[in-house]
Formats: C-alpha cells, sequence, structure tokens
C-alpha cells in the first residue's frame, strides 16, 4: 500500500456502505487534504471486516486500531487528535471489557479472537478492486505454480489430500468431486461458481466476492487446469449489485493482465469466465437448478441418477462449486495439504465461513476452524445474548436446517455433529433466538419461506411442504389438534425420503428440529392455547397493569387504532375490541405496564 506513515481501511462491504462508510472514505480523505497530510496517510476501501454490528469501521495501520460506529461529524476530531496530535480518540474505539485502561488493538477484540481465516485471509486488508494489492499479497502465485510445476492430476491429489469439502451446503470431497469430472468422457467441460446466496440471513458468499474477487477467480482457474475445462461461469444473484460490480471489475482486470483469456502464463492453458445473474430463486442454488437456469431455461432441478460431473450444463461435464469452496484452493496450493488438513477434525478439515445474525450480540462474519463449539461461536464470538435474556436456539444450515438447543451448545461445528443433532452445516447461515422467540412459529415461517420457493416439480416438496405449513398455520393460530405433532412427523419423514432435490428433503429439518428438542411449545399451544413466547396473536391480548400505569399516555399517542384512552397521570384502558396486537404499546411503554395475557377462549 505504498509508503505511506498510516493506511486508513474503510469497510467498504454491503452492511458498511448502508450505514455510510462511502460517506466516511470521503470525509477522511477531505479532512486529510485539509490537514496536509496526503503524503502520509492513505485511505482504502476494503470488502467486509466481518464485525458488521459495529460499523461503519475504520482500521488504522501499522497500529491495529479499530475505530467503529463513525459518523461524518467524528472525522475531523479523530484526524487531528490521531494523525497530527498522535492521540488516538478512545471514545471512538471498541474497548474489551477485560482492560478498559489500555489502548485496544483489533487483535485484542474477542470478536476476532478466535476465528482462523482462510477464505477471509485478505478481508478488509486490500482494495478488491485493485489486482495489483492482490498480487502483492501473493496473489495469483498458486496459478502460476499450478500451471509451471504441477500436473491436472497433481492438483486433483492435492485438493484430494487437503480434505476440502464442499462448502455450498453437501459437503461433497472437492477432490473427488474434479477427478470424476476430469475423467468424464468429452472434449467440452465447465467449471461453475454458485454465487446465488439465497438463504435468510446468509452473507458468506456475498462478502468474499466484495472483499477478495480474484480468490474465486484463482480458485477457479486452478480447478478448471486440473479438470481441463476452458469456459467458467459465476452464477450470482442480482440482489448482489457490489459484489457483482466488484467481481466484473476483477474480470477486466484479470484479462488486462493475461491471467483470462489465451495461453495464460505462457502455457496452452485457455481459459475464461462469463457471468450471469440469478433472478432471486432459492432452489437455483440446486446444482441442477441452477444450471438449467444458466441454460435459459426455468430453474428447476433434475434426478440425481444423472451426475452432473458427467451431464452438467448443456449435457456436457460440469464441476460446480460455492464461492467458499473455490476461494479456498489458493491457500492450498501455496501452503499444502498438509497445512490445511492439520486444521479441523477428523472428517471435516480446515475452516468454515459463518454468517451470525439474531439475537447476538456481536452480528457479523466470522471464520473459524472446523471443530469449535457452538458455545464459543455463540458467546466468544458473539458475545452472548443482548438485554440479559437467555439462549434458546440456534438454527444452522439456512431455511432447511434444524434449530439446537442450549443442551447441545457443546456440539462441535462439523458436517456429521450438525446432521446428527438433526441441523446441517448448509452455506453457512447461523440464527441464534433468544427466550423470546416461539419456535412453534419459526418452524412456520421456514416453511412459508420454503413453500414459496418450491419450484413445484415433485408432490413431495410442492404437497408435503404446503400441508406441513397449512398444519403450523393451524397451531399458532390455536386450532392445533393433537394428532398434528404425528402428522408432521410423518410428513417430515416422507419429504426427506422422496423429494427430489435437497431443498425438499430437508425442508421438515426446522419442524422435526423443534418438535424433538421444543416439543412442549408445540403441547402449549394445543393443549393449553398458549403461545409460551407470546408471539403467536392468536393466543395472546394485550392489557394494561393499572397499578403499574403511570398515565405517562405514550401507549396512547402511539397506538394506531385508537384502541387505549385515559386521562394523563391516569391509569389508562385498553379496548380489546379494538386492539389489532401490533405491540407498539408493549415496545413504548418504560413501565412495564402493557402485559400480555393469555386470550380467553370461549367454548360453546
Amino acid at each position: 500500500m505504498g509508503n505511506f506513515r498510516f493506511n486508513l481501511l474503510v469497510c467498504a462491504g454491503t452492511g458498511c456502505v448502508s450505514n455510510n462508510s462511502f460517506n466516511i472514505k470521503a470525509a477522511l480523505e477531505k479532512e486529510i487534504e485539509k490537514q496536509d497530510l496526503k503524503e502520509e496517510i492513505q485511505v482504502v476501501a476494503t470488502g467486509c471486516n466481518g464485525f458488521c454490528a459495529n460499523g461503519p469501521i475504520v482500521v488504522v495501520k501499522p497500529d491495529d486500531i479499530f475505530y467503529q460506529r463513525l459518523t461524518e461529524k467524528d472525522i475531523p476530531h479523530l484526524v487531528e487528535e490521531h494523525f497530527l496530535k498522535g492521540r488516538p480518540v478512545e471514545k471512538l474505539m471498541y474497548t474489551p471489557a477485560k482492560d478498559e485502561a489500555a489502548i485496544p488493538k483489533m487483535r485484542d477484540i474477542p470478536f476476532f479472537g478466535k476465528q482462523q481465516l482462510i477464505a477471509l485471509a485478505n478481508r478488509a486488508l486490500i482494495d478488491p478492486q485493485n489486482i495489483d494489492e492482490y498480487i502483492a499479497l501473493g496473489g495469483y502465485r498458486a496459478l502460476a505454480k499450478t500451471l509451471t510445476e504441477m500436473t491436472p492430476e497433481q492438483v486433483i491429489e492435492e485438493i484430494k489430500a487437503s480434505g476440502l469439502r464442499g462448502r455450498g451446503g453437501g459437503g461433497f470431497p472437492t477432490g473427488k468431486k474434479w477427478e470424476l469430472c476430469r475423467n468424464a468422457p468429452g472434449d467440452v467441460k465447465y467449471v461453475i461458481c454458485n454465487a446465488d446466496e439465497g438463504d435468510p440471513g446468509a452473507f458468506m458468499d456475498r462478502s468474499i466476492v466484495e472483499s477478495d474477487p480474484h480468490a474465486l477467480l484463482e480458485g477457479m482457474l486452478i480447478g478448471a487446469y486440473a479438470i481441463g475445462a476452458t469456459q467458467g461461469f459465476v452464477y450470482i444473484r442480482a440482489e448482489y449489485p457490489l459484489a457483482l460490480e466488484r467481481l466484473n471489475r476483477a474480470l477486466e482486470q484479470a484479462r488486462e493482465y493475461g491471467l483470462l483469456g489465451e495461453e495464460i502464463f505462457g502455457t496452452e492453458f485457455d481459459f475464461d469466465i462469463s457471468v450471469s445473474q440469478g433472478a432471486g430463486a432459492f432452489v437455483c442454488g440446486e446444482s441442477t437448478a441452477l444450471m438449467a437456469s444458466l441454460e435459459g431455461k426455468v430453474g428447476r432441478p433434475r434426478a440425481k441418477y444423472i451426475h452432473t460431473v458427467e451431464q452438467g450444463l448443456w449435457d456436457r461435464p460440469s464441476n460446480l462449486n460455492n464461492v467458499e469452496t473455490w476461494a479456498n484452493v489458493p491457500h492450498i496450493i501455496n501452503r499444502g495439504a498438509d497445512w490445511f488438513s492439520s486444521i479441523g477434525t477428523a472428517t471435516s478439515k480446515g475452516t468454515k465461513v459463518f454468517s451470525l445474525v439474531g439475537k447476538v450480540n456481536n452480528t457479523g462474519l466470522v471464520e473459524v476452524p472446523m471443530g469449535i463449539t457452538m458455545r464459543e461461536i455463540v458467546f466468544d464470538i458473539g458475545g452472548g445474548i443482548p438485554d440479559g435474556k437467555t439462549f434458546k436456539a440456534v438454527q444452522t444450515g439456512g431455511p432447511s436446517g434444524g434449530c439446537i438447543p442450549e443442551s447441545l451448545l457443546d456440539t462441535p461445528v462439523d458436517y456429521e455433529s450438525l446432521t446428527q443433532a438433526g441441523s446441517m452445516m448448509g452455506s453457512g447461515g447461523m440464527i441464534v433466538m433468544d427466550e423470546d422467540t416461539c419456535m412453534v412459529d419459526v418452524a412456520r415461517y421456514f416453511l412459508d419461506f420454503l413453500k414459496g420457493e418450491s419450484c413445484g416439480k415433485c408432490v413431495a416438496c410442492r404437497e408435503g411442504i404446503n400441508r406441513m405449513h397449512q398444519i403450523l398455520e393451524r397451531i399458532c393460530g390455536g386450532e392445533g389438534r393433537e394428532e398434528d405433532l404425528q402428522t408432521l412427523e410423518d410428513l417430515g419423514d416422507y419429504l426427506k425420503d422422496t423429494a427430489l432435490c435437497a431443498l425438499g428433503s430437508t425442508a421438515a429439518n426446522p419442524v422435526l428440529s423443534t418438535l424433538k428438542y421444543f416439543r412442549n411449545e408445540y403441547q402449549a399451544h394445543i393443549e393449553e392455547h398458549r403461545c409460551p413466547s407470546g408471539i403467536c396473536r392468536n393466543l395472546f391480548d394485550f392489557s394494561i397493569d393499572q397499578d403499574a400505569c403511570s398515565g405517562c399516555t405514550l401507549c396512547s399517542k402511539n397506538c394506531p387504532n385508537g384502541a387505549i384512552s385515559g386521562e394523563k397521570k391516569q391509569p389508562h384502558i385498553l379496548d380489546r375490541s379494538m386492539c389489532i396486537k401490533c405491540g407498539i404499546c408493549f415496545d413504548v411503554c418504560r413501565f412495564e405496564a402493557i402485559k400480555k395475557v393469555p386470550t380467553v377462549r370461549v367454548v360453546a
């Protein structure tokens, strides 16, 4: 980054950009010029820093000082104090709880303490739109080594020996997939990157593309050489405009540098990459549906007895991996299979990137070694549950993943352990839930999502998910029946055994896991017509505790339907016939006078 006294690394991932980090960068540049510091300080817009809860973020190098939640008004004072007077501004930093007296460094922040970066190795370090910065940190060295020192078979053996498994959900051994595709008959073969990340709350692949697009390209180039492909495709969702912009810029630069095209590195290897935008269909994250979409057809899966490594895109041998898988490849070639396989567990090697979201203090993007426990991620990295609430569950694997209870928080994060717990690794979404979460409602929510995303091709998925969703709607509405629980389990097993693709076969996981670990909540809904968490609106009413109400009028002023009345400084009255149960009164009351009480049911 040049011979500057300071490099100011401004997080320019989507999270921070949506919080005005580009304006922070502009304000820094303006103030630095005003203070005549342009020769000493460089401002760099990087990819996602990871600590999304605390954006906008600026990291000062080489001091390793982490400034957070900055506003444009903070910048003049920050530049003057830190860079003119040499006094870092502690009030703008993150301060670790253990030692508030010392100036905190980024490496001391607990959020980063247990992370180990491979796929995210360059996050928040380089300008993702500058190929020279990627090359300066060793970028494309693995490609050079591959093309000039290794045969395709040696590359495949190295990936096989590393133990790398697909990070897109299935966990199939990457090297084995490459080998099958290379050995498949046919002169034309394709490599494909799945960047169609559609899980609610997931942004792992998006952040890698935004932060380090050349790592993706280098991984694909190495894979193409090993497999014998000359054409690649990146299938990326159109809702990722920043990632798409940086990906296209990276492709332009790679072509300018002769890293894509013909006779790469002076060899006989030719390869180029095209970009295709997805239109937001979750089912197109499935490999065969994605390939159908690339062909211009409706994105619907096909039967798995026809393997895509033999007959994939346009019936040619095709190898598909997701962004994170491809981003691991250059590091394995550079540092060796033994190094990579030394990280993780016996069957799950390396690291995994997760988006940590929901009811957790430190939301963001984390990369951790396989085998770390859920408890370490949620409490050591994530900082625990906000507002003194208690932990209830964590869902892994996206909308088709299961919900893991507190009793299993010490479960190691690897493919087999998560599957045994009734969940799955998936692509890496991790949603934390607290005591106020209704687990029946959670299952209903994810079934509602999957019902809308099912392509409808197979009866099991089309009818099974819809029927399960209807039952859950009825239970949440207070009309559940005793036999519903057995019916849900039977339908879930049917889906697992008969659905055409993974969307259908895993769709029942949220239901089956919550039935297994939180059955008492289902029973409370059915037998007592009560939602223990007070979430299902048909099962509770709002009331005002006359002794606790101070008559502050906040509830009546904010009620959108005029259901609350009363004189100032006098207890208020709530008319339930007018109440729409929006919950605004409950949220604004400062005296805990608004209560949720079970709905009185009239039996004919």
